[in-house]
Formats: C-alpha cells, sequence, structure tokens
C-alpha cells in the first residue's frame, strides 16, 4: 500500500475536530453530577479508589496519578484483579471512581455488589449514564460522545480524550477547592524543576564556613591574596572578630587594582575591600538567592545565620549544579 501523505493529514486534522467537538459538548453538559462529585471527594476520609477496564483502565491510572500530585490521595486499582484479592484494598471511607463508556465492562459490574456492602461512594464517570454502572452509582458523570474519531467509529479515541478531560476537570476542580499552591505541588515532585526551585534551601547547597576565603580587616593585602587563592571561589570575605561580614574583595577588584597600578603592598583587606556586601540567610529558598544574584549582577553570595554571623557562601555555579538555573 502506498503512504499517502495528504490523506494522513486529513485524518490528523478530523481526529482533532472531532475530540474539540466532543470537550466542548462535554462543559455544556456539565451538571450537578460534577459538582457533588467534588463534595463527596472532599469529604473523603479515605483514598480514591480508580477502576477502569482496557482504555479507561489507562486513563484511569493517568486520573488516579493526577489527583494524586495535586492533594488529593488516589490510587488505580484494577477491576479483574479486584476480583481475586485486590478489592482488600478498597475500605470503607473511600470513594471509587469507576470508568466505562459503555457503563457494562462485566469485570467491573462483578465488584458492584461488594462494594456497596462496604459502603464507600460509588462515583460512575460513562458515556451511557442508564447503563449498569450508571444505574448503581451514586454520582454519574456522564462523559458521553457523539462519536469516535476512529474512522470505523470503534476504537475509543474521542471517547477516551473526553474521559482524560473530565478527569483532570475532576482534578483542577479539588485543587483550587483545597486552596492547593505551588509549594503543595513541589512537595509531592522533589524530583522536578518546580520541586527544587520551592524546596531547596540555601543551607542545601552553600560552601560550609570552612570553604569559605574570609580575613580580618586588618589583614594585609598578601594574606587576602593568599586566602582567596587557596580556596578557589574568585573572592575573599572581610569579618569582623565576631564572624560578622564587614566586606568582599573579589579577583575582578584584583584585576581593577593591578590596572590602576596600586602599590599593593601597601594596602589591607578594610582599604579595598567592598562595604556592606550582599548576604542571604541560610534559611532562605535557593531559588531567593539566585535572584539576588541576578538582581545585582553577581556571581557569589555570602550566607549568614539568623544572628548574622557568617555561615557559608553560595556562587551561581552551586546553583547551576542543582539545576536551580
Amino acid at each position: 500500500m502506498l503512504f499517502d501523505a495528504p490523506r494522513a493529514l486529513q485524518m490528523a486534522a478530523r481526529t482533532f475536530e472531532i475530540e474539540a467537538r466532543a470537550l466542548t459538548a462535554l462543559a455544556a453538559r456539565l451538571d450537578e453530577g460534577f459538582t457533588r462529585a467534588v463534595q463527596a471527594v472532599l469529604a473523603c476520609r479515605g483514598r480514591v479508589v480508580v477502576m477502569g477496564m482496557g482504555k479507561s483502565g489507562h486513563v484511569g491510572r493517568k486520573v488516579a496519578a493526577t489527583l494524586a500530585s495535586t492533594g488529593t490521595p488516589a490510587m488505580f486499582v484494577h477491576p479483574a484483579e479486584a476480583s481475586h484479592g485486590d478489592l482488600g484494598m478498597v475500605v470503607p471511607g473511600d470513594v471509587v471512581l469507576a470508568i466505562s463508556n459503555s457503563g457494562e465492562s462485566d469485570e467491573l459490574a462483578a465488584i458492584l455488589p461488594a462494594m456497596r456492602r462496604l459502603g464507600v461512594c460509588f462515583i460512575a464517570m460513562t458515556g451511557r449514564p442508564a447503563s449498569t454502572l450508571g444505574r448503581h452509582a451514586d454520582i454519574v458523570l456522564n462523559s458521553a460522545v457523539d462519536e469516535e474519531a476512529c474512522p470505523l467509529n470503534l476504537a475509543p479515541t474521542a471517547s477516551t480524550a473526553a474521559q482524560m478531560a473530565m478527569g483532570d476537570a475532576l482534578a483542577v476542580a479539588l485543587l483550587d477547592a483545597r486552596g492547593f499552591r505551588e509549594e503543595d505541588f513541589a512537595r509531592s515532585h522533589p524530583g522536578g524543576a518546580l520541586g527544587r526551585k520551592l524546596l531547596m534551601h540555601v543551607h542545601d547547597l552553600m560552601r560550609p564556613r570552612e570553604a569559605v576565603p574570609c580575613v580580618p580587616p586588618a589583614a594585609a593585602f598578601s594574606e587576602l591574596l593568599r586566602e582567596m587563592t587557596g580556596k578557589g571561589l574568585g573572592f575573599t570575605a572581610v569579618a569582623a572578630a565576631d564572624d560578622r561580614p564587614l566586606g568582599i574583595f573579589t579577583d575582578g577588584d584584583l584585576r581593577r587594582l593591578i590596572e590602576r597600578g596600586a602599590d599593593l603592598r601597601s594596602l589591607t583587606a578594610e582599604a579595598v575591600m567592598h562595604r556592606s556586601p550582599r548576604l542571604v540567610r541560610s534559611d532562605a529558598l535557593a531559588v531567593d538567592a539566585a535572584g539576588v544574584m541576578e538582581q545585582h549582577r553577581i556571581t557569589s553570595v555570602l550566607v549568614v545565620n539568623e544572628q548574622g554571623v557568617l555561615v557559608g557562601a553560595l556562587n551561581s555555579n552551586d546553583l547551576m549544579r542543582a539545576k536551580v538555573i
């Protein structure tokens, strides 16, 4: 068979059009069943147990994962396995969300009596509210579509798109009702970029105090230079006897002194330092420290504790290694 590129593009466009119409119709059909489902999940003392067979099962796994990552404890239980012991995962106080386009899945129908005995709230997401699943549900989410995108009108396409969208809508309504914030999302995504930005603190990334080049204000320039060279951070902090930062001297400052022809041997740390250096607290978010560096166009900041005592240093390389920037 010869490949027909225009035909392929035509079929793709048709698929998008059919699925877009299905989602538009889904939005127009939202009713009190959706709000009752949101209220039932908010009142749930246990978890949302999502079930589904075949393609609806694949959608169910995604819906459960989305709910769990947005503040609603959820898990997926395979209906066929539920009949052989996994139903023990469902306990009174849970909410069951069963997904089936036809509403006549034998595997779901087989466990309906057992779930009724448990007394769980039963939500059906189905394209046929009058089906077996719909009739036995406490709440029905109508996910019906007029046609599948499949030209044979057989393969689940528009129907699974509608199920996915309904699941996303449920998750979004729930996270909004819970007042779910970026920080909450980051806690369930510690390995992601947002988690790194919102959960990582300066003390997690900073160089410890002993690794920070530092001299007293009366130190000779030669001592300052040895300290800066030996610890390789491109600067030297200048601190008082109680370890409170007074200033900073960078390798850029050194180049400028040389260009001016200054007599380096006669200088002290106090004479060459920049007073009132940029400081960040060790308990600050790393992303906030990155903002300070960006705002002031610097590559390093000194880190102090809540008493203002020098406890470390942080530079842009540390932030890049941690993928904060």
